[in-house]
C-alpha cells in the first residue's frame, strides 16, 4: 500500500513538473518584451553585418583607387605589382573587420568579452615567440610586396643568388636561374638586392686588335660598323669610346651600348661578330703601315 501510494505521488509530481515546465514556455512564448528584445538584438545584428560589409565595399573601392594603374598616380606601382598589392590590402581589411563583427556581435548576446580578449592575446603572444621567423618573412615580404623592390618576372641578385623572379609571397620568394635551378629564399633572408629590370642595361665590349694595325684605320673600320649595327634590343646607337689597354700584342678599344634590360649579353655577342666579320672582309695594307715600313727597312 505504502509503496503504490510513493508511485502514485511520484506521477502526480511528475506530471506538476511538466505542466510548469510546459507553462512556464508557453508565458515565454507570449512575453511581448522578450519577442521585443530579440527583434532589437537580431535588428542590431543586422545592422552590424551591414555596416561590415559597407565598411568593406568603401575600403575595397579606395584601396582599388590607389592601386590602379595609371601615369599620373601618386603612388608609384608597376602593373604586375598592382593586383597582388590590392589583394593583400584587402585580405587584411577583411580579416579585421570580420574580427571586429565578431567581438560586436558575441557583445550583443552579453558574453563578457574580456577573458577571451585577454586569452587571444597571451596565445597571441605565445605563438610570436614561437615563430618570430615566420613573422619576420611575413613583414619583409609585405614590406617587399608595399615598396616595389622586385616583381615577378624580373631579373635580381640577393647574396650569391642571382636569377628571374618566379613567385614572391609573404613568406617566402622563388628565383629561377639562368642555367634552370630554382631557389627557395625566406623573405626574411633577403637583406640586398640587386635589380637588373628596372633600367637600361649598358652593354660593354673590348675588341681587342693587332698592336701592328693602323689606330685611325681600326677606328674608322669600327665607326662604320657601329653606324650601320642594328639590334631589336638596341637603344641608340653604339659609342666608341676609344683604345683601352694597349700591351706588346693588341690594342683593346672600349665600346659601349645601351640596349634594354638583361639584353647587354646578346646584344654584346651579336656585335663582337658584326666587328669580327668586318675585320675579316676588310683586311686592307692600310692596317699594316707598320709593319711594311719594317719589312722595307729590312
Amino acid at each position: 500500500m505504502r509503496s503504490g501510494f510513493w508511485m502514485a505521488g511520484d506521477t502526480a509530481s511528475t506530471g506538476n513538473l511538466w505542466e510548469q515546465f510546459v507553462d512556464n514556455v508557453w508565458r515565454t512564448l507570449e512575453d511581448v518584451e522578450m519577442w521585443k528584445a530579440c527583434a532589437a538584438v537580431l535588428g542590431r545584428i543586422i545592422l552590424i553585418l551591414l555596416i561590415s560589409r559597407l565598411a568593406l565595399f568603401v575600403v575595397g573601392r579606395v584601396i582599388d583607387r590607389l592601386t590602379i594603374d595609371r601615369d599620373n598616380t601618386r603612388l608609384k606601382l608597376r602593373s604586375r605589382r598592382v593586383q597582388t598589392l590590392g589583394r593583400l590590402l584587402k585580405n587584411a581589411a577583411g580579416y579585421v573587420t570580420n574580427f571586429i563583427v565578431i567581438l560586436l556581435v558575441l557583445g550583443e548576446f552579453h558574453i563578457n568579452l574580456a577573458p577571451l580578449l585577454a586569452g587571444a592575446g597571451v596565445l597571441g603572444l605565445a605563438i610570436g615567440f614561437g615563430a618570430q621567423s615566420l613573422v619576420k618573412d611575413i613583414i619583409t615580404g609585405f614590406f617587399i610586396i608595399l615598396e616595389d623592390h622586385f616583381s615577378v618576372g624580373d631579373v635580381i641578385q640577393t647574396g650569391s643568388y642571382k636569377g628571374t623572379v618566379e613567385m614572391i609571397g609573404l613568406r617566402a620568394t622563388r628565383i629561377r636561374s639562368w642555367t634552370g635551378e630554382v631557389f627557395i629564399l625566406p623573405n626574411g633572408a633577403i637583406n640586398d638586392v640587386t635589380n637588373f629590370s628596372i633600367n637600361n642595361a649598358l652593354a660593354v665590349i673590348d675588341f681587342p686588335v693587332s698592336a701592328t694595325d693602323d689606330m685611325e684605320a681600326v677606328k674608322d673600320l669600327i665607326r662604320g660598323v657601329l653606324h650601320k649595327f642594328d639590334d631589336a634590343n638596341l637603344i641608340g646607337q653604339p659609342d666608341l669610346l676609344g683604345v683601352q689597354t694597349v700591351n706588346a700584342t693588341d690594342m683593346t678599344y672600349r665600346i659601349i651600348a645601351e640596349c634594354r634590360s638583361n639584353t647587354q649579353a646578346s646584344v654584346t655577342r651579336h656585335l663582337n661578330a658584326a666587328l669580327k666579320k668586318a675585320f675579316e672582309a676588310e683586311r686592307n695594307p692600310r692596317f699594316y703601315k707598320q709593319e711594311e715600313k719594317t719589312l722595307a727597312g729590312g
